[in-house]
């Protein structure tokens, strides 16, 4: 990996970093097609260099998080507890089992582009108190954990659809985006950690672009703390609304890339 690449990496991880940390997404979805298409990290190592990407990245927008004392609370327990045991059989399924890449990124494009419109389109009409009721403490668990084997399969910590669907059935993002970049850092360790010992006992490129993923996290590091500053500043909708089109854009984005 040379100097160029790695500094690349820091300044695409910074980027990242500061527009979706405040809305609770790690960046680590908007990271991967880079990784793929831009920087030449082979399958599946991409996925564990996603993962260090999140655990070098994640510290900087909670210690923000933190001071503001937004991390404390049940939601938080919940998403950690549901994705927690899913990154482990994601990485599993992802080393033994996986599809292909347009495999995935047409799952990508099916899962965040309607999730994104229906978050704008919802966003934007006013909504019925009995329609927007959040989900129950048990349907979240239930959501964590899927959401930990997609993010444990591709690497992509599973904030942008925790996110995107807690948010959009009527939880405040003030309170949704600590707990979905919490989730995602506990799982990011996890998940690294089971790859690095996968790469003991199996054959390829398994383990993580230790270099890559320090230089992007490093730049995520630093964006993640400026984009959680960012966040008070921010009114509720214009936050529904960036976290809406983000999913929405990427969606297309790896649609267009799938169909070539």
């Amino acid at each position: 990996m040379t100097w160029s690449t790695g500094t690349a990496g820091l300044a695409v991880g910074l980027l990242i970093a500061v527009v979706t940390a405040p809305v609770g997404v790690s960046g680590a979805v908007f990271l991967l097609p880079v990784q793929l298409s831009v920087l030449g990290v082979p399958s599946p190592a991409v996925t564990p260099t996603n993962l260090l990407y999140n655990v070098v990245a994640g510290p900087g927008a909670l210690l923000r998080h933190h001071r503001e004392g937004l991390l404390r609370g049940s939601l938080t327990l919940r998403l950690v507890a549901g994705t927690l045991p899913g990154v482990v059989i994601g990485a599993v399924v992802r080393v033994f089992a996986v599809p292909g890449a347009t495999t995935f990124r047409l799952l990508v494009a099916a899962l965040l582009m309607p999730l994104g419109l229906w978050l704008i389109g919802r966003t934007l009409q006013p909504v019925r108190p009995a329609v927007a009721a959040a989900p129950s403490p048990r349907a979240v668990t239930g959501l964590a954990l899927v959401v930990g084997v997609v993010g444990g399969i591709y690497g992509i910590g599973g904030g942008s659809i925790l996110s995107l669907v807690l948010v959009g059935r009527g939880m405040p993002v003030v309170r949704v985006a600590p707990a979905a970049l919490a989730s995602t850092f506990a799982t990011s360790v996890a998940g690294a950690a089971v790859f690095a010992l996968l790469s003991l006992t199996g054959s390829g490129a398994i383990a993580p672009d230790w270099y890559l993923g320090l230089a992007c996290g490093l730049g995520g590091l630093i964006g993640g703390y400026l984009g959680a500053r960012l966040r008070p500043r921010l009114p509720e909708t214009a936050l529904r609304l960036l976290l809406g089109a983000l999913a929405a854009v990427l969606g297309a984005l790896y649609a267009v890339q799938a169909l070539r």
